[in-house]
């Protein structure tokens, strides 16, 4: 077998009709995993990234930093503690854009059924799989590999449930058998957290605990069910690349894998699992509503060889249906000496902002908003 260096499989995957094969593994409707199962050894062309963006992700995560941890135990019986919990979400917030919470009320069995579900469904025959696959993502429910397939330099190694599961709720037979009732209790149990959150965020921005749910912050929840099979060269490709996220706030569930990165001080930093805890991250439309008080950090997915890695991405934002609602800095956090940052937008617009202009790279959608 032919044996590249990483500089090698670039160049020759400017060598070959890349529209073509981006083309025929979208109509295979079998994802990564469908490559996975037909016993590839090397990586396919489409999904070899550029050579600087391999380099940084195989050096090492730097062991002095680690993502703050929160305990929201005792949060609302006890307003000394839930005062302790605000500073440090404020903190976190404001410079990492990352947490992780713990104590969050969701119980572990539901967590792992989930992951569970999840697993159950990418692994299940391409048949049923072939039933969800869309990319039309007006719909609810919809599976995929790379929403931005036909954009991107390099297609990540990665599948994805897509599942609109509010404000709009579904159905048990709405949602693929094999993983339907814990969704639907998941995504119950995350939109309480959610309410939790915002209220604790509200008060970190100096405002009424209900302030980001009146401005309907955590009306739509969105779920991402990821799956990283396993890469037989993680060396050339990525699961997912430097990102920002789109929404307001982004709840993660992970395994015990790993792989997830945040860029703090210029350096990737592992977040590690920690059993029984959520990630929870600052969005992009949750920094312009703020005024750039809260940071929405880059992020990334390393690709590995251990795999599967399974995760549940939890999005708060409506973007269907389109509601005419604009979202600007918030009057409260806005003076003289601190003028607006940014322009009004609806989530519609900014989401398809961000989806037009998502090529892997990190660039920001919220610069196109800035006044």
């Amino acid at each position: 077998m032919e044996v590249l260096s990483r500089d090698e499989a670039h160049e020759k995957t400017q060598k070959y009709d890349r529209m073509r094969e981006i083309k025929d593994f979208d109509e295979s409707m079998a994802g990564v995993k469908g490559l996975v199962d037909a016993g590839i050894t090397e990586v396919p062309r489409i999904f070899v990234d550029h050579p600087e963006n391999l380099q940084s992700a195989l050096a090492s995560s730097n062991g002095h930093f680690h993502v703050p941890i929160v305990d929201l135990a005792d949060i609302v019986k006890d307003p000394s503690r839930r005062k302790e919990v605000v500073n440090e979400v404020r903190s976190a917030s404001k410079t990492w854009g990352f947490f992780q919470v713990v104590n969050h009320g969701i119980p572990t069995t539901v967590l792992e059924e989930m992951l569970d579900g999840v697993r159950r469904f990418h692994e299940q025959g391409a048949e049923e799989k072939r039933r969800f696959y869309s990319r039309d993502f007006t719909t609810s429910v919809a599976y995929h590999s790379n929403f931005n397939l036909y954009k991107t330099e390099a297609a990540n190694w990665r599948d994805t449930l897509f599942c609109v599961m509010a404000p709009n709720a579904l159905e048990a037979e709405d949602l693929p058998a094999v993983c339907g009732d814990i969704m639907l209790e998941f995504s119950k149990r995350v939109m309480n957290l959610g309410t939790t959150l915002f209220e604790l965020l509200s008060e970190a921005l100096g405002l009424k605990p209900n302030h980001l749910k009146d401005m309907e912050c955590a009306k739509g929840l969105v779920l991402l069910n990821q799956y990283y099979p396993k890469c037989p060269q993680p060396e050339l490709t990525m699961g997912t690349s430097r990102h920002t996220d789109s929404d307001f706030l982004t709840v993660l569930l992970q395994d015990h894998v790993g792989g997830l990165q945040v860029l703090y001080q210029n350096q990737w930093i592992d977040v590690s699992p920690v059993p029984g805890a959520l990630i929870v991250n600052i969005g992009d439309l949750l920094q312009l509503i703020s005024n750039d008080i809260f940071k929405s950090s880059e992020h990334r997915v390393v690709a590995n060889n251990m795999g599967p890695r399974v995760s549940v991405a939890c999005f708060f934002y409506t973007a269907t249906p389109p509601s005419p609602k604009l979202y600007g800095p918030i009057k409260e956090l806005i003076s003289e000496g601190d003028p607006p940052k940014y322009r009004e937008t609806t989530i519609m617009e900014y989401v398809s902002h961000f989806s037009a202009n998502a090529k892997g790279d990190g660039t920001s959608a919220l610069q196109q908003f800035k006044l």
